[in-house]
């Protein structure tokens, strides 16, 4: 499970995040959504100990990432934009590395289970990644956190760039993983994507959680209409 309670970061006297308040429960995917700049970033790391809060908590399952380091980074699966894999490893490489330094050790055909459930084709593994597109080098960050068992995922606009098909593997397998009762929350600007595998979105500004939509209460057309009065108030405040 995914919880803040009062999360602040100020750099320099500037506020970047100021009490925000969310939880994403288990087999939960939660979508913010927001302009660059909103608190989206800052946000997720926190909740992976990379930055400190100047005030509030950040919780993985229960405990305070700040003073639990190592156990809430060990319940974590992170995917940024760019999933960085080293390019002389191949994936199956990529994945054994990344899950021992996780504290994991695996057998070769549980990792390869692992890279075929993610939706990397067999004959693909023992490829170098740096011959690797984004969609497959993503598909080797989702068989990372199947490997781990990461109870929670953070990602961080990992739709960007993606051509539709790619983009919509990846939201399938996201949707396999929430079966399986992951705490999904994904930063993104795509609000087809979010309306499609969200059951909850988070509209941010400003370091600020505006307003929160039940995504089967409200259509695709009516997000964007939301979406675009909070962003045109920004500009005209």
């Amino acid at each position: 499970m995914i919880e803040t309670k009062n999360l602040t970061k100020t750099f320099d006297q500037n506020t970047v995040l100021e009490g925000l308040e969310f939880k994403v429960e288990k087999g939960e995917i939660f979508c913010f959504l927001g302009a660059n700049g909103a608190g989206k970033t800052t946000t997720i790391n926190l909740l992976l100990g990379f930055l400190k809060p100047t005030n509030g908590e950040a919780l993985i399952n229960g405990l305070s990432v700040k003073d639990n380091i190592e156990a809430t980074r060990a319940a974590v699966a992170y995917i940024p934009e760019q999933v960085s894999l080293y390019p002389e490893f191949t994936g199956m490489e990529n994945l054994e590395f990344f899950v021992k330094l996780a504290g994991k050790t695996n057998d070769p055909d549980y990792l390869a289970s692992c890279l075929e459930d993610a939706g990397l084709a067999s004959e693909f593994h023992h490829f170098y990644s740096s011959t690797y597109s984004k969609g497959m080098r993503q598909k080797v960050g989702i068989a990372i956190a199947i490997a781990k068992k990461a109870k929670v995922l953070l990602l961080d606009e990992p739709l960007s760039g993606l051509d539709p098909k790619a983009a919509n593997e990846f939201c399938q397998l996201l949707k396999k993983l929430k079966k399986d009762g992951v705490a999904i929350l994904m930063a993104t600007h795509d609000l087809f994507r979010a309306k499609e595998i969200g059951d909850r979105l988070g509209i941010m500004r400003d370091g600020e959680l505006l307003e929160t939509l039940i995504t089967e209460d409200v259509s695709l057309a009516e997000i964007e209409t939301i979406y675009l009065s909070h962003m045109q108030h920004n500009q005209e405040a």
